[in-house]
């Protein structure tokens, strides 16, 4: 595996623009700076809601095209961002959106949320033993704000983590191969706060209304904010790539809205908390580097 980079990150969202909302900056810091950066996308969003009335007729509840063309968007985005491997677990359209909890579509036939636990990690064990990362992105047990593939993007991402692991599990796979860093998204209250008052005195902002902190996924006290990534020289990039995704996002300056069409801040700087591996910080003090304590390769 000597002709990997140094540096590789994966990251394991539930839909796309998820990717460019919560890591944009992340995504587009490592991979300019030559680490090996892997998107694994759980489904194609195919139950999104369509913002651009010209666009409409992809809605599920029309044509239901809507996952076909995000892909698209989701390409779109990557090249804003500099990410050149991006893949859709078990390939595009193995598993379906499942829409927001409670929802009839939670179990169709296809339905990320319905699917089996193993079988679905299985996919990612494969990418996991290919790519060999150090350090895996995902969400939180609640997966952020309670979506349900935002959970089973969770559960499959943990899970896949200990079955890579394993030497007697598959080894068809590829060779077993053990993730040193795990971080969960956040963002820490006081950022978040911070953020909504910089949405109410701006002046160059049209949206009808403005959300709430309980909008913001992974919003958590600042004492579990285990690492955070100074993403400002990233910041149009992130911006451009959440631009991508126009049938989910508008974007207006530092500040974006989804379908709802209320406001949210747009962060430039990223934060985590390492759920699994060693701190590569003193006590007390966050990470700046996600593969900081890492030994390479």
């Amino acid at each position: 595996m000597t002709d990997l980079p140094t540096r590789r990150l994966l990251l394991v969202h539930a839909h796309p623009d998820d990717e460019s909302i919560n890591n944009g900056a992340t995504m587009a810091k490592y991979a300019a700076e030559g680490a090996q950066v892997t998107l694994v996308t759980c489904t194609r969003g195919e139950e999104g809601e369509v913002i651009p009335p010209a666009l409409a007729h992809l809605a599920p509840d029309r044509e239901d095209r809507l996952g076909p063309y995000r892909v698209g968007e989701l390409a779109a985005a990557m090249k804003e961002l500099g990410v050149t491997d991006h893949r859709f677990l078990g390939g595009p359209g193995a598993y379906r959106d499942s829409g927001m909890m409670g929802l009839p579509q939670n179990e169709r036939p296809g339905a990320f949320w319905s699917a089996d636990l193993d079988e679905a990690a299985a996919h990612l064990v494969a990418v996991i033993r290919e790519t060999r990362p150090q350090v895996l992105v995902t969400y939180d047990p609640d997966g952020g704000y309670g979506h349900p593939d935002h959970i089973q993007a969770h559960r499959v991402a943990m899970r896949a983590a200990d079955l890579a692991a394993d030497p007697a599990y598959a080894p068809e796979l590829g060779a077993p191969y053990a993730i040193a860093k795990i971080y969960w998204n956040r963002v820490p209250r006081p950022v978040a706060e911070a953020g909504f008052a910089a949405l109410r005195t701006a002046t160059d902002v049209t949206f009808p209304g403005a959300g709430t902190i309980e909008d913001i996924p992974g919003v958590v006290d600042d004492g579990a904010v285990t690492a955070h990534i100074d993403g400002t020289p990233y910041a149009d990039r992130k911006a451009a790539a959440m631009r991508a995704h126009a049938t989910q996002v508008t974007v207006q300056g530092a500040f974006f809205a989804l379908s709802n069409e209320l406001g949210q801040p747009l962060f430039s700087d990223e934060y985590y908390e390492l759920a699994r591996g060693e701190p590569g910080a003193p006590e007390g003090r966050r990470e700046t580097d996600l593969f900081a304590g890492v030994v390479a390769p």
